[in-house]
Formats: C-alpha cells, sequence, structure tokens
C-alpha cells in the first residue's frame, strides 16, 4: 500500500492534536480530522469552559513547545480543600486540605480556559500536521500493510494507523467491534464560570453533596470554573432556570467563603457515565482519550488520562518507527496498550468509587467518610503520596513527555 501518512487521527478536540505535535515533531508524517471548523473554539470570546491540567501534563505542553506561550493565560492550583456537607449548611467538621507547598515541585497543576490550550494547539499545527477540517472520519478498512480511511467528503487517505481521538460515542471504536463497558451515573454535570467578590489565592475546592460533588476551580483574577453534578433530574429542572434563579440555587451550594458571586459566561451541561472500551487496540487501531475511557469529572482527571495515553502512544510508535517496525502492527500497538489500561482502568474505576461513596446520604456511610478525611489529613506521608498521584508524578514508567522531555 502507498500511504499518504504514517498516521490518521480521528478528532480534533485537544487530545488528537496533541498526540499529532508529539509525532510530527519526531519525523511522522501525521493528518488529523476533524469535524468541526478550523476555528469553531479558536476565538477570543471568554466562555467559561477550562481545564484542570495535571503537573505532568503541563510538562507534556512544555515538551512540545507550547507552555510558554500559555504559562501567562494559566492559574497555578497552589492548595486543594475537599470535604463534605448538605447545601446551605456548609462543610462537615474533617476534610483534606493538600497544600502544593508540601510537595517539592511547589505546583499541584494549572486551571487552563479551553479557548487558549485549543488556540495554541490549532496554532502549533500550522505546517507541521495536516488538518482535516469540516469533515469525519466515516468509515475504516484495515489490511496487512495499512489502513485505509473514508471521509466524509468523499475522499479516501491511507495509513500505517489510524488513531480514535473521536469521543466517548468513538466511531472509530465502534466500527472497529470494540465492546464498551459501564454504567450511567444519573447525574448530570453542570458547568460555568463564576465572578467573585474575594481572591481564591490559588486554592481549589471540591465539595461532597448527597446529590454529587461541586467543584470549584480558580481561574485567573477573581474568577472561578465550577463543575457541579447534579442527580439527572434536578440539574434538567435547573437548566430551565433563567441565570438569576440559576445563582439562586448555586448560592447555598457554593457557599460565601468567596463573597459574592455573578455568572461570567454561558453554562454547559453533559451527562455523565462511566464507559470503558474493553480494548484499547484493534488491527491497524488505537485509542486515546474518551475513545478509550469516559471517567466522572471528580478531580478533573479526564484531560489528563487522554494526555497520558497522548504522552505514551507517542513514545510507543516513535521508538517503534526508529527501530524501523511497522508501527500499526500487533505487537507494537500491544505495548500501548499494557502500559495505558492498567493506570486508566484503576483511575477510573476509583473515580468510579469515591462518587458512589459520597453521592448518597447514608449517616452511617458519612460519618465512615469525616474520619477517612481526617485520618488522611492527618498523616503528611499519605497526603503527600495522594498529592503527587493527582499530579500526575508517581507512573512507572513515566512517559519522557510527561516528565518535561522530549522524544
Amino acid at each position: 500500500m502507498i500511504k499518504d501518512f504514517d498516521i490518521v487521527i480521528a478528532g480534533g478536540g485537544l487530545n488528537g492534536p496533541a498526540l499529532a505535535l508529539a509525532l510530527a515533531g519526531a519525523g511522522l508524517n501525521v493528518a488529523v480530522v476533524d469535524n468541526r471548523p478550523a476555528d469553531a473554539r479558536a476565538g477570543d470570546t471568554f466562555d467559561g469552559r477550562a481545564y484542570a491540567l495535571a503537573l505532568a501534563s503541563q510538562r507534556l505542553l512544555a515538551a512540545l513547545g507550547l507552555w510558554k506561550g500559555l504559562a501567562d493565560q494559566a492559574q497555578p492550583i497552589l492548595k486543594v480543600e475537599a470535604s463534605q456537607g448538605f447545601a446551605g449548611a456548609g462543610a462537615g467538621p474533617f476534610g483534606l486540605h493538600f497544600d502544593s507547598a508540601e510537595i517539592e515541585e511547589g505546583r499541584l497543576g494549572y486551571m487552563l480556559e479551553d479557548r487558549f490550550l485549543y488556540r495554541a494547539l490549532l496554532a502549533a499545527m500550522e505546517g507541521r500536521v495536516t488538518h482535516l477540517s469540516g469533515v469525519s472520519v466515516t468509515g475504516q478498512q484495515p489490511g496487512p500493510t495499512g489502513v485505509t480511511v473514508a471521509l466524509s467528503d468523499g475522499r479516501e487517505v491511507s495509513a500505517s494507523l489510524l488513531v480514535g481521538a473521536d469521543g466517548r460515542k468513538s466511531g472509530v471504536a465502534e466500527r472497529a467491534g470494540i465492546r464498551r463497558l459501564g454504567h450511567d451515573y444519573g447525574q448530570i454535570a453542570l458547568v460555568a464560570a463564576v465572578d467573585h467578590e474575594l481572591p481564591h489565592n490559588g486554592t481549589a475546592h471540591q465539595f461532597f453533596m448527597p446529590s454529587g460533588p461541586l467543584a470549584i476551580l480558580p481561574l485567573p483574577g477573581n474568577r472561578s470554573s465550577i463543575v457541579w453534578s447534579e442527580t439527572a433530574d434536578e440539574a434538567r429542572a435547573i437548566l430551565d432556570l433563567d441565570d438569576a434563579e440559576f445563582l439562586q440555587v448555586l448560592r447555598p451550594r457554593f457557599g460565601d467563603f468567596l463573597g459574592a458571586i455573578s455568572l461570567a459566561g454561558p453554562r454547559f451541561s453533559y451527562p455523565l457515565n462511566l464507559t470503558l472500551a474493553e480494548h484499547y487496540i484493534a488491527p491497524r487501531i488505537a485509542l486515546i482519550g474518551d475513545a478509550a475511557h469516559g471517567v466522572h469529572p471528580i478531580a478533573g482527571q479526564g484531560l489528563n488520562l487522554g494526555l497520558r495515553d497522548v504522552a505514551s502512544l507517542a513514545e510507543v510508535l516513535v521508538a517503534a518507527r526508529r527501530r524501523g517496525e511497522d508501527i500499526g502492527t500487533e505487537p507494537v500497538l500491544t505495548r500501548y496498550q499494557e502500559w495505558r489500561r492498567p493506570d486508566a482502568t484503576t483511575l477510573a474505576l476509583g473515580m468510579d468509587g469515591v462518587n458512589a461513596l459520597f453521592s448518597n446520604g447514608n449517616p452511617l456511610l458519612r460519618a465512615a467518610r469525616e474520619l477517612g478525611m481526617g485520618l488522611v489529613d492527618a498523616l503528611p506521608p499519605l497526603r503527600r503520596g495522594f498529592m503527587r498521584q493527582a499530579a500526575g508524578l508517581r507512573l512507572d514508567p513515566m512517559p519522557r513527555l510527561l516528565a518535561g522531555q522530549k522524544l
């Protein structure tokens, strides 16, 4: 097969372009197939969407040459406060207090708005990656020496490997016959940004309530991003409210520790479910990001998990190419799956368990949760271990990109 590209990536969100840049930087010929127009998310208007980047993810962006242009828009996460309670009643007596001063890296991570990260990825692909925007992958035919990829505009392209970075309902995975496991949480995430009267001092808050957790995540200035998980019926009722009514419902949950609050942009929502691909690979196919594992937004690990996939797959493929291997063959792709699947599955199931443990009003479980958080908070070595895990610093082996090193 005479191939048009070494690798075709289906999905132009964040993980797909990040993988493309990592591979292109090592000399591979890559195309990103993006069903949205190139400028769909590249505007200057603040829309409230933001990500909690673990320190390891920030190092990956630095290794790709992107962080220098992003640092001024990023908000360091210096502390994390986690507690449980009820709307209007405040937090319980015990909680977890994570302070970045306790780890040598001095940062737990960064908050970064979607518009800045996407725009940086888009700009970096120019001249280095073929960006096929406004089209989607509609078919794939793997063969012994490559894969033929059909596009929605009638074209066909070929490559050694097709990567599915096309989300929880991945068409690449479905066409490859990869089954998915998981369940619906019966929750909907409400996402928005708020302005507040008092400074947040770089502190992120996770407040666990019986109906679901509320994350309050610091952005530059007196502004925070919220990810508020509610039962599906309650969330739908809240979505029908106007902005003033929305704030009335939010305030008892948010509290008054940051003073008066107001909406700083539009509101978004998405249903929550756990969905895990049974396999991350198939003949001439590999999955990354939500195509491989869609997780609960507790602790904001979704994008970080995807970037771990990016770093691991890029390292496996580049090393294989340098050894003269066919990068789309099963032995090569198996190395990626064996590297990533245990970590991603463990973290996904861990977040699933935390949500199940905290998203209920059982008084016995509530007392056990208070005791558990108090014990962890009282043991500095255990607390530091949790911090390093959340920052992505305890992977073994650590992919080079997540350590800030080039491939």
